[in-house]
């Protein structure tokens, strides 16, 4: 069993609704942040930067929320896909880490990054329901959780993107999203 290592208030949570969207059975453990449990030599051997999330397979440890995702998708999901349909997969995970992120939750960039990051996703949504068209993926946990916490986390509301705030209700119907992200708010 897949044990994931995480906070209270952490991106395992991302990973956790993955893990109940493919029906794979884990452990959460639960890590106390606050006092430093993520930092003690134990968790260090499985994360040596010491940060959440973590998993443990087997003898295959991982951690980077993105990573973590590729690999569940890789070896868990139900679906095969070509190489070109998995890098479309991943280039969106990495977008949702590397670009959506950091364009939106680092203060410095948001002005400037958001529009230039929210109109083509609300664009993309206007036509369709989930990113890679009408079937729900990898790619909608990753860039759909970064955009269900900017209301909650920025108070920054998608009234300028209406696509994006029918597609975060889309998202939080889902069982599994209700029964990890949506149960956070």
């Amino acid at each position: 069993m897949i044990k994931l290592y995480g906070g209270s208030r952490s991106r395992a949570s991302i990973v956790q609704w993955y893990l109940e969207e493919i029906n794979t059975p884990y452990e959460f453990v639960l890590l106390d942040m606050q006092a430093g449990e993520h930092r003690q030599p134990e968790y260090l051997k499985i994360n040596p930067i010491g940060k959440v999330p973590a998993i443990v397979d087997g003898d295959f440890q991982l951690w980077e929320s993105g990573a973590i995702l590729l690999y569940l998708a890789d070896k868990y999901s139900q679906k095969s896909y070509t190489a070109e349909e998995r890098a479309t997969l991943n280039q969106w995970v990495i977008f949702a880490n590397a670009t959506l992120g950091t364009g939106i939750f680092v203060e410095a960039n948001r002005e400037k990054e958001m529009p230039r990051l929210l109109n083509p996703l609300n664009e993309i949504f206007s036509k369709q329901s989930y990113l890679l068209g009408e079937e729900f993926t990898i790619a909608d946990v990753a860039v759909g959780s970064l955009l269900f916490y900017i209301p909650i986390m920025l108070k920054i509301e998608f009234t300028d993107y209406p696509a994006i705030a029918e597609y975060i209700s889309r998202l939080s119907q889902r069982p599994a999203f209700q029964k990890t992200l949506g149960g956070r708010r």
